[in-house]
């Protein structure tokens, strides 16, 4: 079995990776972290009973002491780099789901991860329709001129936009080979009486997002075009779809070789 290191194992994300590695057959839970809960059962908060693992504070006492060759992140975008820096010393091979990292510092975390000889999956979104609906995103940017993105996220969210629209933009300017032309020019804004009405821009594609309660993970992609539009959407309902990727990537990482590598359609 794959021993595996959990940080932000409280959170709710983390609570939905301790249930499916201690259930997977490959997988095997050695480590977790997580400030709020720390001295306690990580079973037990993940709501399925004691487990014999207790949630630590110190993130290097845990690497130390729990033999981990992955680990999965999901904690705070404010200390995501540090412990990607101390997994890359410690040669354990990180699987980050945090998001909030910028091109800059995705160039500098590919050039850690090859200097300390470690692959690094950095993934916006463990769902596979996530990532269906960029792959398709993707086609249809060869044949539209324009396009907005519209991510709806729950109130607690810290980043904005979400890392899969950043993705989503990313791939959308690949397909191309060029930026979209942008809705209006310079005069929408120009003209706005509330600044960024618009949204944030990247590559000539407006991207808005929308932080309330309700809502869980949800993004639209909408392309035009003279006398038509064309709509790809996905909705998460719940946590539980996010699992079967964060499983695929813990086994296949080892695979990968030394650097970054961005998406999990790099492992599919």
């Amino acid at each position: 079995m794959i021993p595996v290191l959990l940080i932000g194992a409280a959170g709710r994300m983390g609570r939905e990776v301790v249930k499916a590695v201690h259930h997977d057959p490959q997988t095997h839970l050695v480590g977790a972290i997580g400030q709020s809960s720390a001295g306690r059962d990580a079973g037990e908060v993940a709501g399925i009973g004691t487990i014999g693992l207790e949630i630590g504070a110190d993130l290097g006492a845990v690497i130390e002491n729990c033999g981990a060759r992955v680990a999965v992140d999901f904690s705070l975008p404010s200390v995501v780099q540090s412990n990607i820096r101390a997994l890359l010393n410690a040669k354990i091979a990180p699987v980050v789901g945090t998001t909030g990292l910028s091109q800059a510092d995705l160039d500098t975390l590919d050039a850690d991860a090859k200097q300390a000889g470690v692959p690094v999956l950095v993934a916006p979104n463990f769902a596979i329709g996530a990532i269906l609906m960029m792959r398709f995103a993707a086609e249809a940017s060869k044949y539209f001129e324009m396009a907005e993105i519209i991510e709806y996220h729950h109130e607690k969210k810290l980043d904005a936009p979400s890392g899969t629209a950043f993705k989503t933009a990313v791939v959308m300017r690949e397909a191309r080979g060029a930026d979209f032309e942008r809705v209006g020019g310079d005069e929408i804004e120009d003209n706005s009486t509330a600044p960024h009405a618009r949204g944030g821009e990247m590559g000539g594609i407006s991207i808005h997002s929308v932080r309330l309660p309700g809502f869980l993970a949800h993004q639209e992609v909408i392309f035009g075009l003279a006398g038509q539009t064309l709509n790809i959407r996905h909705d998460t309902i719940t946590r539980e779809c996010y699992m079967p990727g964060v499983l695929l990537a813990i086994k296949k990482i080892g695979d990968l070789p030394a650097g970054l590598h961005f998406g999990l359609e790099t492992v599919l």
